[in-house]
């Protein structure tokens, strides 16, 4: 794993909302922190409605963790593109966070620890 990447287990529950509508709760989440930004959230795939989620054409490369897909949240007054991403085949150092979704921290989506 890169060095300055660490993912552990999320303390507590978690949830995340769209719209007024809870898309998902873990207990089982973990947190990404890399270098001087902001630590993530990596939902586990199976906690989340997936539902609400529509993939899209948008995907992304970072060098430590792989290539990222996306998906955007589809709420009842519209739709927030590619607010979700996940790397559904990880580098091998990064395995831990295959299968698990993170979410952009919106105005419209709200990552808590409940």
């Amino acid at each position: 794993m890169s060095d300055h990447i660490k993912i552990t287990k999320a303390v507590g529950t978690w949830s995340v909302r769209a719209g007024g509508a809870v898309l998902g709760e873990s207990s089982n989440a973990l947190e990404l922190a890399e270098g001087d930004y902001p630590p993530v959230i990596y939902f586990p795939r199976g906690d989340i409605a997936m539902a609400f989620l529509d993939r899209t054409d948008h995907t992304s490369h970072c060098p430590h963790k792989g290539d990222a897909v996306y998906y955007s949240v589809v709420t009842k007054s519209r739709t927030l593109e590619n607010a979700v991403w996940s790397y559904e085949a990880p580098k091998e150092a990064m395995a831990r966070i295959k299968d698990h979704l993170a979410f952009y921290p919106l105005d419209e989506i709200t990552v808590e620890q409940i």
